[in-house]
């Protein structure tokens, strides 16, 4: 329930704070008052668009601010959001908007900033607005079907869940199946190509991405193991076994001997000897090594073929799969896998097809359930909006919930439309075609009365869901609207006496043109300013202000008929209060 809305610098408005109570609180006022203004700022509170054009002239930032009794589902959510509740129970909601080069704004719930999606899901919990412009709304499709899906309560709405998640998974395979077929010849294709591929690379044998490095080294190898095998016994020579003069082992033995005779004569020189030693033992390995060396290299001709053949066949898959041989490796393991795929190890065409009907009796079957659910909603939505739609001067209305079979979209296999007849004998019409603009209104405030059971929203707003009717159908409206607060807040923006007399609190809206500042001494005029006031009435400032309704003056004639409507209220609510107290 709404408590109180604090408002500043909003519009028209420069401060304004408003009391609300439960029950039935009308706001009147004449044409232009800036009635829609209050039911403005609250949208706005509540995640409405924000315009720079809605701050109050002159000023940088306006603050909108609305307190709504705490309820254990708000609770809920707040546990949910992580946001800490208020000791007095109450829920506060606001919004600041600037405008400081650009527009900026900022939601806040008990203090804490929230996001706009976060918001909006509070605003179903909080209110829930009814306006006669709502009937282009109603009369789309779409609004129609969420209105039946809503009355036919959590069962049909969990069934409209399950058919929006069966015709994703049907829609989803519908859409590889006809992928699949459509790219059938670019599969073939790229079937003999990789085809081709593999056999190349298979026959090739690559395991070793070093391997053509291996061949290279080798290459050279057996390309000169003549002069290899010449030069080996050339440094042998030279290390070890000169034929003429001393070779270097022999060079180093005669200075080992003669340091060794130093030695004797001074130690300092152990340390150069020990190296002559080292070096005349490395010389001694190195000549005994490239000895062995030079006996294992052979002229092998055909080894020679052999490995200059591989590095051609190598270099030719280099260059179609490489550029390098570790390239060409990878690629190879790349086409083995997209060749089992296009082969038939992934999904065939058969498998699709077989999961897509599959998919498509489930939705089907999905849709089915739907359907009688749906036709039992509509059987029960039907007498029950004629029976709301009785009190309101409709009783000879005629109202059909139409379901006509589609084929299968997320919301079901069904186009819905409301059809309507206000008159006997004529037929049933669309409802956008057929209802004038007082049996419109008269025809939300039923729908909304079909929804008014259980907790749902603890505000209802009515913007002018009056506007277009007059006399008992009037009075209808006020009854109506008074048997909705009994369970709900009711919110109310009227220009009908008879409504407002119904009211457990009553607010005035005026426009009033106001002087700032005094008159200068050079003759210049004070700034004058209109603002939108709002009053809460006592008991005598109402009556006032139900004649002013009624005849656009307080005459002792407009009083008494003011009198005769507020007696009227008084019967219709000691009748609720005596039927409700006999339930």
């Amino acid at each position: 329930m709404l408590l109180s809305l604090r408002i500043e610098n909003f519009a028209l408005i420069h401060s304004l704070e408003l009391t609300f109570i439960g029950g039935l609180n009308v706001l009147t006022g004449e044409t232009g008052a800036g009635k829609s203004i209050l039911l403005d700022a609250i949208d706005l509170i509540l995640g409405g668009k924000a315009l720079s054009s809605m701050l109050r002239t002159g000023e940088s930032r306006t603050l909108l601010e609305a307190s709504f009794s705490l309820t254990p589902a708000l609770n809920t959510w707040l546990v949910d959001t992580d946001i800490d509740p208020l000791e007095d129970d109450v829920l506060v909601c606001s919004r600041e908007i600037s405008v400081q080069g650009t527009l900026r704004s900022r939601f806040r719930v008990n203090g804490v900033v929230v996001n706009k999606q976060q918001i909006a899901q509070l605003r179903e919990q909080l209110i829930e607005v009814t306006a006669q412009g709502q009937a282009v709304q109603l009369g789309r499709a779409d609004r129609q079907r969420q209105c039946l899906d809503g009355f036919g309560g959590e069962p049909l709405l969990k069934q409209r869940q399950k058919v929006a998640a069966a015709f994703a998974r049907w829609q989803k395979i519908t859409t590889e199946l006809q992928a699949f077929r459509q790219n059938e010849q670019q599969r073939l294709q790229n079937i003999d190509l990789l085809r081709y591929q593999l056999q190349e690379l298979d026959a090739a044998q690559l395991s070793d991405p070093n391997e053509q490095t291996g061949l290279e080294q080798e290459l050279q190898r057996l390309s000169h193991s003549v002069e290899l095998q010449q030069q080996s016994y050339q440094v042998y020579q030279l290390l070890y076994e000169q034929d003429q003069g001393d070779a270097c082992g022999d060079l180093l033995g005669q200075a080992e001997s003669i340091l060794t005779d130093m030695s004797q004569y001074d130690s300092q020189l152990a340390p150069i000897l020990e190296l002559v030693q080292q070096a005349l033992t490395q010389v001694q390995e190195a000549g005994s090594l490239i000895n062995a060396y030079g006996n294992t290299v052979e002229t092998d001709p055909e080894q020679l073929q052999s490995v200059e053949t591989r590095l051609m066949e190598l270099k030719q898959i280099c260059r179609k799969y490489g550029p390098s041989l570790e390239d060409a490796i990878a690629h190879h393991q790349t086409i083995q896998t997209q060749y089992a795929d296009l082969t038939g190890e992934g999904q065939s065409l058969d498998e699709l097809e077989q999961a897509a009907a599959e998919c498509e009796a489930k939705l089907q079957q999905a849709c089915a359930k739907l359907t009688a659910l749906r036709q039992k909603a509509a059987q029960q939505l039907e007498a029950r909006l004629l029976e709301e739609l009785k009190p309101l001067a409709l009783d000879k209305v005629q109202f059909q919930v139409g379901l006509e079979p589609i084929a299968p979209t997320q919301h079901g296999a069904n186009q819905i439309q409301f059809l309507f007849s206000a008159n006997p004998g004529e037929a049933l019409q669309p409802l956008s075609e057929s209802a004038s603009g007082g049996e419109m209104s008269r025809f939300l405030l039923a729908l909304k009365a079909c929804f008014s059971q259980g907790e749902g929203v603890g505000t209802l707003i009515f913007d002018e869901i009056d506007a277009g009717v007059s006399g008992h159908v009037a009075q209808a409206i006020a009854t109506k609207l008074y048997r909705l607060s009994q369970n709900h807040q009711v919110l109310c923006v009227t220009h009908q006496p008879m409504i407002a007399a119904m009211a457990d609190a009553h607010f005035q809206v005026q426009k009033q043109v106001v002087t700032q500042g005094p008159k200068s001494k050079s003759g210049k005029k004070a700034t004058e300013r209109t603002v939108v006031n709002v009053a809460s009435l006592d008991d005598q400032q109402r009556r006032q202000e139900l004649a002013e309704i009624a005849g656009g003056q307080t005459t002792q004639q407009a009083l008494t008929f003011v009198d005769s409507l507020l007696q009227q209220a008084g019967k219709v609510r000691k009748s609720y209060a005596s039927s409700n107290g006999k339930k």
